[in-house]
């Protein structure tokens, strides 16, 4: 509360230098204007080729992909908190998609898929919405690291598995990753050298100039390129599966179907679960020191009501893209009216280029998917996992297998499964050390073989619990606590609380029945160094008046110092031990 004055002062007196400042010519907004516009169109000419290869990957006509870099990129300019983040169609929610579309069209009718395609981009923002409304920003927090590691390179797999035969011109019936995996390798005979041709030129296009041209729009030349060469070729005709009619001019309104609402509830969940985290991570990546702070429920807001918005247009689920953000900031993005500039573009192609992209060949779009995915595999993460915990790397593994073995929207499940175990596990268990005193020095730390000089006392036990003590973890905490005094046999025992932030009520329970057993053993019982919260629970329940004031003590150390008074007192201090 004090320091509300200074920030009420502070802000009247930025509001009255506002004011008193002069207002800045509109010349001086140009040279913004002008970065703008230059990423907006760089950003373009990666993010629309893109965009249209992950339609093909959730299974729909590539002029979806157009729809979604258009509508959802537009309202998020408008409502979201980060300066450049570029919202379309990603990797990840494309699969996602696809594979909540495939289970409610089975037959793949256009006109069906466009109809759930809407219902399940409105779901996608309802649910964002609503948990906007609910304060669940912090959800998204609730998938580790590791375990989004396991399940983005599960995707990635996916993914590139289901490009595969559209490299190679050949047909399967997809029944999962292993059995898809087999039907490839049994198919392989049947390849068309022509398509494989068209495959690999684009592939040699995009790494090639990724590498030696970081920062040129790779995807577009890719295109571009592949488009002429079925034109000149007549390609066609000669057997390599294109693109085929695309409408032009803008999307008609598309309205959702609520009889679809049941079928799609629980794959719509899952891609607004990973739409918000996925926006947030890459808002927060590329989120300069100079922007304003990333604010998680006005993010539900935006990428809400952009699935809502694109949805009216027959848009797929949309979200914040880490690679087309990376291109935005690359090119020297300063606002959001970077991405007006790219929905800008998306509409000139829908009205004049049309035509062309339907000569597009299939396995160009799956080479550029099969690039762009690739990147969501990350050994190098694994391995560091691997080099710091082993039980994360596990769950990155089971997160990975979870996609391959259970399929990516069930997936989602395992991977918040997971994570809550883990998390689970790490609370369940909290450490209980047994604390010493370094030789020679007023330093107390847990007792470890990296340290066989230090001290104890006889007679008295240093106990460090770390972690909030509740319900899950209080039996864990007082069988350890019963080891050790069972295995030291100490008079007195010193539990040492500056590193507990809270005791739930079932933990002060256990606690108190703790001391009074040990009380009946001739164990007695100190308690060091309590928070200030949990001081509070302490004296709420009158377990302060329980122990009297010589037994609730300002830190392990005084705990030493009256120790060894009473010890002195007695008939002489013991000597310290050697752990």
């Amino acid at each position: 509360s004090r320091c509300e004055p200074n920030a009420a002062s502070a802000a009247m007196a930025s509001i009255m230098t506002q004011q008193a400042a002069p207002t800045p010519p509109a010349q001086s907004q140009s040279p913004g204007l002008r970065f703008d516009v230059v990423a907006g169109l760089t950003a373009a000419a990666v993010v629309l080729p893109k965009a249209m290869a992950y339609a093909t990957v959730a299974g729909l006509p590539v002029a979806v992909g157009l729809y979604t870099a258009f509508v959802p990129m537009i309202v998020y300019a408008l409502l979201g908190t980060s300066r450049v983040l570029s919202v379309s169609s990603t990797t990840t929610l494309a699969i996602l998609a696809g594979t909540q579309l495939g289970l409610v069209v089975p037959d793949g009718d256009p006109a069906k898929l466009i109809t759930a395609t809407a219902t399940l981009s409105a779901m996608v923002g309802v649910f964002l919405m609503l948990a906007s409304v609910l304060r669940l920003g912090f959800v998204a927090n609730f998938i580790s690291t590791p375990v989004l590691t396991g399940f983005k390179a599960g995707i990635g797999l996916v993914i590139v598995l289901d490009q595969v035969p559209k490299l190679l011109g050949i047909h399967i019936e997809k029944a999962g990753f292993f059995r898809d995996l087999l039907s490839v390798a049994q198919h392989l005979p049947e390849t068309s050298l022509l398509t494989l041709a068209v495959a690999a030129a684009t592939l040699i296009v995009l790494v090639g100039m990724e590498r030696l041209w970081p920062r040129a729009p790779a995807p577009l030349v890719a295109v571009g390129g592949a488009i002429a060469a079925s034109w000149l070729f007549s390609l066609q005709s000669q057997g390599v599966s294109i693109v085929g009619l695309i409408p032009q001019g803008f999307p008609s309104l598309t309205m959702p179907d609520a009889s679809l609402i049941a079928q799609l509830a629980p794959g719509a969940l899952g891609i607004a679960l990973m739409s918000f985290t996925e926006t947030i991570a890459a808002g927060r990546a590329f989120a300069s020191p100079a922007d304003p702070p990333i604010h998680a429920n006005r993010e539900l807001i935006a990428t809400g009501a952009a699935n809502l918005g694109g949805a009216l247009t027959g848009a797929m689920p949309a979200g914040g893209g880490t690679s087309q953000t990376a291109v935005v900031r690359s090119a020297g993005g300063r606002s959001q009216k970077a991405s007006l500039v790219t929905a800008g573009a998306a509409v000139a192609t829908m009205l004049l280029l049309a035509p062309l992209l339907g000569l597009l060949p299939n396995a160009t779009l799956a080479a550029v998917v099969i690039v762009y995915s690739v990147g969501l595999i990350k050994p190098a993460e694994f391995r560091q996992i691997l080099g710091v915990r082993t039980m994360e790397f596990r769950w990155a593994l089971v997160a990975c297998l979870g996609v391959l073995v259970f399929g990516t929207l069930k997936g989602i499940l395992v991977a918040i499964i997971v994570s809550m175990i883990g998390l689970a596990s790490q609370v369940a268990n909290p450490r209980v050390y047994v604390i010493g005193r370094k030789r020679g020095a007023d330093v107390l730390r847990p007792l470890s073989p990296e340290h066989p000089d230090d001290e104890t006392f006889e007679g008295l036990l240093i106990l460090r619990p770390e972690g909030r003590l509740f319900f899950a973890n209080a039996q864990s905490v007082a069988d350890r606590v019963n080891e050790l005094v069972a295995q030291h046999k100490p008079r007195v025992v010193a539990l040492d609380m500056s590193r507990v932030p809270d005791l739930e009520y079932s933990a002060l329970q256990m606690l108190i029945e703790g001391v009074q057993r040990a009380t009946d053993r001739g164990v007695t019982v100190w308690l060091a160094a309590l928070n200030p919260a949990v001081l509070q629970v302490v004296r709420n329940a009158g377990f302060d008046r329980q122990l009297g004031p010589e037994r609730l003590l300002f830190n392990a150390r005084e705990a030493i110092a009256r120790y060894q008074a009473m010890q002195a007192t007695a008939g002489g201090a013991p000597a310290p031990d050697k752990a």
